[in-house]
């Protein structure tokens, strides 16, 4: 990078920084603004310097989600609850955090949100189908249910207010894939941020949905209506294919082997005890 080099945004947001994606990003988007903006409910380390801002932030708070949003030209909303929880436990983070980021955006003439969705969206298609971006929908998971509303939350705003989203359908963002079922759902890190870049900076997305998956072998989505995006990813999981299938076989029937979404669809429920 050239000493010459201006970032293109003056200040961007990301939300869930101190997650184990926003850690990552918190370093992989730094050449895209001048200011970061990090934001979380949990506990962040320092800004590093005047390049980053570092604003706590419960997204279930409408007031506090409206000042984290104001003065930002765009918005990598990671925030909110990431694994299966209760339902009681996901509204807060995820339903109504979704609704005040894009009600702030509004507020504050944000025009780009790119939205953290998931596979688990779609996680009850079998393995053995391959879809794409119009496919019905099949949440797995009360987290799936959300990701699934977020989606419907940025055709909304897209449609009345013209506030552009990416979403993202995140397969599994780790260092490495970790079973049989993430060698056909990893996205490396460096991937991650190239659909990140390519979100925030691709003219006239409306609301794209793009899959997030590295350029494995076995890949269950199509991601044909996202064309424009002009993702290419450069990493591939079949380095790891060895370990992972050094592995025991799980079962036939287990869910990890049958279902896109892998486990989740068999988490909970959670108060049958009551």
């Amino acid at each position: 990078m050239s000493s010459s080099f201006s970032p293109p945004l003056n200040r961007l947001l990301l939300t869930g920084a101190a997650g184990g994606l926003g850690k990552v990003l918190r370093e992989t988007l730094k050449p895209y603004a001048k200011v970061l903006r990090l934001s979380d409910i949990a506990q962040m380390a320092p800004a590093a310097d005047d390049s980053e801002e570092v604003q706590p932030c419960d997204l279930a708070d409408k007031h506090a989600v409206d000042q984290l949003v104001q003065g930002v030209d765009a918005i990598v909303h990671f925030g909110g609850v990431s694994v299966e929880r209760p339902f009681e436990e996901i509204i807060g983070p995820n339903i109504s955090g979704i609704f005040h980021i894009y009600e702030a955006a509004r507020r504050h003439g944000v025009k780009r949100i790119i939205f953290a969705s998931s596979n688990h969206v779609i996680g009850f298609y079998k393995q053995t189908e391959t879809i794409d971006a119009r496919c019905e929908r099949r949440p797995d998971s009360y987290y799936g249910l959300s990701k699934s509303y977020g989606e419907d939350m940025a055709t909304f705003y897209y449609d009345r207010y013209g506030i552009e989203t990416v979403s993202l359908r995140i397969g599994s963002s780790f260092p490495e894939p970790q079973n049989r079922r993430m060698l056909s759902t990893w996205l490396s890190y460096a991937d991650l941020t190239q659909l990140i870049q390519l979100g925030l900076f691709t003219p006239d997305v409306g609301h794209t949905v793009v899959y997030g998956a590295s350029a494995n072998r076995d890949v269950w989505w199509d991601n044909r209506y996202a064309a424009h995006l002009g993702y290419q990813p450069k990493d591939s999981s079949e380095v790891f294919r060895d370990k992972v299938e050094a592995q025991p076989m799980p079962p036939a029937d287990d869910p990890a082997m049958v279902y896109q979404g892998g486990a989740f669809v068999a988490a909970g429920p959670f108060d049958d005890n009551n």
